[in-house]
């Protein structure tokens, strides 16, 4: 349960970015405004352990040009790397690719997720027609066994990291606190309702050594028919929209991730 809940909520880096979107019609294309191919982001995680917080581990997320299946693409890739000492506790090994097309409308994701001796690997194909989105979906876990589902939806569904790399165009301006935009999720076998909610501005360090002007949010997902608080992150203040921080809650204690690196951002990221 420790090592399940710590990876969903490593995970939650990839909504950092989720500022909101529209769900509309099926097909859901929309302009990138945020980001450029060659973008790089690197974190420092920490664990809070009986009261005392331990670096655990890192992460980074890289975006370039790519195809896929001879569509013109944008490839992103996620890792998360946990330290022998967090190892001892629990195994962060996440590997997460998605590829969307230059109109941001998902086309494929696929997570490796390791978990001590466990190593289950979730895929999403998506295909449009009739003004619907198709998804086809996997998940193979240690044994061999596969499980498949194949749904579809009148109205748009996103992976994590698509909607990590969508929602980053959105104007945030003229928000006021309590704004909450709703969206779903899909993995290798289900879909999941999901919200935002945001809560105003605040200034916060990086372990860059540097000082940056967020904009703070609360990730929620609905479980058991509620929604609970998986993540309240940080976003840079700007177009960019960039992940300088993460607070994590757990049922095992807390977690956060403060920002190392930052390179190939669009455009500039001012400081304090």
């Amino acid at each position: 349960m420790m090592r399940m809940k710590m990876r969903k909520a490593v995970s939650a880096l990839l909504l950092m970015m989720a500022l909101g979107m529209g769900i509309a019609s099926a097909q859901c294309p929309m302009n990138n405004t945020a980001f450029k191919p060659g973008e790089f982001l690197a974190y420092n995680l920490y664990y809070n352990w009986k009261f005392v917080w331990v670096k655990a581990g890192t992460a980074s997320l890289s975006t370039v040009k790519s195809t896929y299946r001879g569509t013109p693409a944008y490839r992103s890739s996620l890792t998360t790397r946990g330290n022998s000492r967090t190892d001892k506790m629990f195994v962060l090994r996440d590997t997460l690719t998605s590829y969307c097309t230059l109109n941001m409308e998902p086309l494929y994701y696929r997570k490796g997720a390791h978990e001590g001796k466990r190593y289950n690997v979730d895929q999403v194909n998506y295909t449009y027609s009739g003004g619907r989105v198709h998804t086809h979906m996997s998940r193979r876990h240690t044994d061999g066994h596969v499980d498949r589902a194949n749904k579809s939806f009148s109205s748009c569904v996103f992976d994590m990291l698509n909607i990590f790399m969508r929602a980053r165009s959105f104007n945030t301006a003229g928000w006021k606190k309590g704004y909450t935009v709703g969206f779903n999720i899909v993995d290798g076998k289900d879909i999941t309702p999901a919200k935002i909610v945001y809560y105003g501005k605040y200034y916060i360090n990086g372990d860059d050594g540097k000082k940056y002007k967020t904009l703070r949010l609360s990730y929620m997902e609905k479980e058991k028919g509620k929604y609970k608080e998986i993540a309240r992150f940080y976003v840079t203040d700007d177009s960019n929209h960039i992940p300088v921080r993460l607070d994590m809650y757990l049922r095992f204690g807390s977690a956060k991730a403060y920002i190392t690196q930052m390179k190939g951002n669009r455009s500039p990221v001012k400081t304090y």
